[in-house]
């Protein structure tokens, strides 16, 4: 498989998306998986940014276009088109298509990372090791070590809190219950009954 004939990329984005997918192909034979997943994962790769260079304005909506346009054409993969339209922003529902597209896109080796960091977070994708920590700041002292990648909060990567760690917005679908418990004999200061107000309107915002 190749660049499909309807997709707008200049030399350099074929560059990248052929070195998405030169770091899949190698992915997955290092990790065994089946010569029908291999392709797969390599469908997605040539199809993610087959759009980006098309003149729009919203930056984030080569992905989903890419997907539809896929889709017109036959494609009924949900996984290749799932992984091809979140590959900007992430998805909670992904299977391996997306999950590997998304780490290959961020390291293959054009991106303007140190070299040396880079390949050596690659070469730690194919063992499958993941480990599962209780606080966001542990994650990213362990990324900020070579550990690898992690998926945490925003709040534990604000302010730049750990020097030299990127970070890339992943929008999930899970959603969480917020209570505010104070005592019921006793009335709300003024400060507490706007922290009140002001928690309120967090699910909103964070829903929008």
């Amino acid at each position: 498989m190749t660049l499909p004939p309807w997709a707008v990329a200049t030399p350099e984005r074929r560059a990248h998306i052929e070195r998405v997918v030169a770091l899949l192909d190698e992915w997955a034979r290092a990790m065994g998986v089946s010569d029908a997943e291999r392709a797969r994962w390599v469908k997605a790769a040539w199809l993610h940014d087959a759009l980006r260079d098309e003149q729009r304005s919203d930056e984030l909506a080569h992905g989903p276009r890419a997907a539809a346009r896929a889709a017109h054409d036959g494609e009924r993969d949900r996984g290749v088109l799932d992984a091809v339209r979140y590959h900007t922003v992430g998805y909670v529902h992904w299977d391996d298509v997306g999950r590997m597209l998304y780490l290959a896109d961020f390291l293959e080796p054009g991106r303007p990372l140190d070299a040396t960091d880079r390949a050596a977070l690659a070469a730690r994708v194919p063992r499958e090791v993941a480990i599962e920590v209780r606080f966001g700041q542990s994650a990213c002292a362990l990324v900020q070590q070579g550990a690898g990648v992690a998926l945490v909060d925003e709040f534990s990567v604000m302010h730049n809190a750990f020097p030299g760690v990127v970070s890339r917005p992943f929008k999930s679908a899970a959603r969480f219950r917020i209570t505010l418990i104070h005592d019921r004999f006793r009335p709300l200061s003024v400060v507490a009954a706007l922290l009140k107000k002001k928690l309120r309107k967090v699910p909103r915002s964070l829903n929008e």
